[in-house]
């Protein structure tokens, strides 16, 4: 299915606030590591698009990553059990690691991943996400860097997805349970 003009769902942000917001953002993470190297770890696949507006602003070395964990599978409801599908390839041994994220919603995947990733010894690990729901949370985490906060919605845009489809749309929107 092809996008066209057509809106889909409810938009919450647009490209323009989300960008507005990552540099924000990539300032407070430039103070935060001022004269450090960090690594971004994007969380595949939804926080592609997320972690390019933040690269881009963060005037310090940058190195990126990816890694794919998830606890869904094909559902729309967490399993409880997380998979590593793809691992990361960087040394991360005393290293200043920020897991890019599109969303936090139950915070089973990132309490893992997070747990996960301090077994190779880097030296700071921290969370952006672009989108907290804090409504779905059933672990105890609080990501670092928080672009919205949104409500308890169906997500698409930006790199969210319902089914693969509309990771491509320029802005966040929610779907309602009758489109």
């Amino acid at each position: 299915m092809a996008l066209n003009n057509e809106i889909k769902g409810k938009i919450l942000f647009t490209e323009e606030q989300i960008r507005n917001r990552a540099k924000e953002l990539a300032e407070e993470i430039a103070r935060d590591y001022e004269g450090e190297e960090v690594i971004l770890l994007c969380t595949l696949k939804g926080s592609v698009l997320w972690m390019a507006d933040l690269m881009k602003e963060i005037p310090l070395d940058v190195k990126i990553d990816f890694v794919s964990a998830n606890s869904y599978g094909s559902s729309t409801c967490t399993s409880g059990v997380v998979t590593i599908t793809k691992d990361v390839d960087m040394d991360l041994f005393n290293k200043n690691v920020i897991i890019v994220e599109d969303i936090v919603d139950t915070g089973t995947t990132l309490k893992h991943l997070k747990e996960y990733l301090k077994e190779r010894n880097p030296k700071d690990v921290k969370i952006c996400t672009m989108l907290d729901k804090p409504a779905r949370r059933v672990i105890d985490l609080e990501p670092d860097y928080i672009g919205f906060t949104v409500d308890d919605l169906f997500i698409i845009g930006y790199g969210l997805d319902y089914d693969q489809k509309y990771r491509n749309l320029p802005y966040i929107s929610y779907l309602e349970s009758n489109e």
